[in-house]
């Protein structure tokens, strides 16, 4: 069976995220889409509830199956056997640091990295930007899965078309 990883965050997933997750999935068996616990990372929704998301919004893949892991990718790499990473880049920038990632995990354990070019309605798109739009009332509803909006609504109280606001 092959097998591949997309770890991150996902706090929370968008749009860009199940690009990457799609497409993955059409390339190997099983994609395990691994949330990242960083104890030093306070996020915007517990790694249970960004776990509860993920199933959520992959559920139409017969072949995701969501984790979570703590320390270095590659060990939890080496205990699942997984021989493949698989990273979506939306820049040059991205490229950069995830190219000395991808040589250290490859240094470390062996393992291969795939970079996927991020589809270019996604290029700008980030969790990060996603969470800030959202807290100020914007439109979120094109760039995350509607289950996600929804919770990014009860998180900050308000949404883009309630409150008159406008995506940045």
């Amino acid at each position: 069976m092959r097998r591949a990883v997309c770890p991150g965050s996902f706090d929370p997933v968008t749009n860009g995220h199940l690009d990457i997750i799609g497409r993955a999935c059409r390339l190997y068996d099983q994609v395990v889409v691994a949330v990242l616990i960083n104890q030093n990372k306070q996020g915007l929704f517990p790694v249970e509830e960004r776990i509860e998301l993920l199933r959520e919004v992959t559920s139409s893949y017969g072949n995701v199956v969501i984790d979570s892991f703590r320390g270095l990718l590659v060990d939890y790499c080496r205990t699942n056997d997984i021989p493949v990473v698989i990273k979506g880049l939306r820049a040059v920038s991205d490229f950069d640091y995830e190219l000395q990632m991808a040589q250290m995990n490859h240094g470390l354990a062996g393992v291969e990295t795939l970079f996927m070019p991020t589809n270019p309605l996604h290029s700008f798109l980030s969790s990060s930007l996603v969470k800030d739009v959202a807290r100020w009332g914007g439109d979120v509803s094109e760039h995350v899965p509607d289950a996600v909006r929804k919770r990014l609504v009860e998180q900050f109280g308000r949404s883009g078309s309630e409150s008159g606001g406008a995506p940045a």
